[in-house]
């Protein structure tokens, strides 16, 4: 009898916690999208560190992703329309399928020659699942 008596309480102590299961994944996702927001936020401050930067998005552009190690990667290609060598930064954002936010990085691509092309590599700061895709956010021409 206090065998069974103990399996039923260690089984209903089990059980309480599955109620609060929407709530644990309700807290989860409340956690990623604060994450996900910080990530954001902090690209974006260092997109707002450059100085007399004009806005370049249409001369850089995303290649493919691609695995490296644990990370996502993608080459960056800036191409300079002006007269004369230009620096880009560059927000670089990865996204799943289904056009989800996953990650955003900050790159440099420097010294790009007027009227050529240079190219980078954006690397993910976490480890990215399934299918990603890199695109341009913002890009500074400097």
């Amino acid at each position: 009898m206090r065998r069974t008596t103990g399996i039923v309480l260690v089984a209903a102590a089990l059980l309480v916690p599955l109620g609060g299961c929407d709530n644990a994944k309700e807290k989860a996702g409340e956690i990623v999208s604060s994450a996900t927001a910080a990530v954001a936020s902090a690209a974006q401050e260092q997109m707002d560190k450059v100085k007399d930067g004009v806005n370049a998005t249409g001369d850089v552009s995303a290649g493919p992703t691609s695995a490296d190690g644990d990370r996502t990667i993608a080459t960056i290609t800036a191409t300079n329309p002006k007269d004369k060598t230009a620096d880009y930064t560059i927000m670089v954002t990865f996204r799943d399928g289904d056009g989800n936010f996953l990650d955003s990085v900050v790159m440099n691509i420097e010294g790009v020659e007027p009227g050529k092309s240079k190219t980078g590599t954006a690397r993910s700061n976490r480890t990215l699942s399934g299918t990603t895709k890199a695109e341009i956010s913002q890009a500074l021409r400097h």
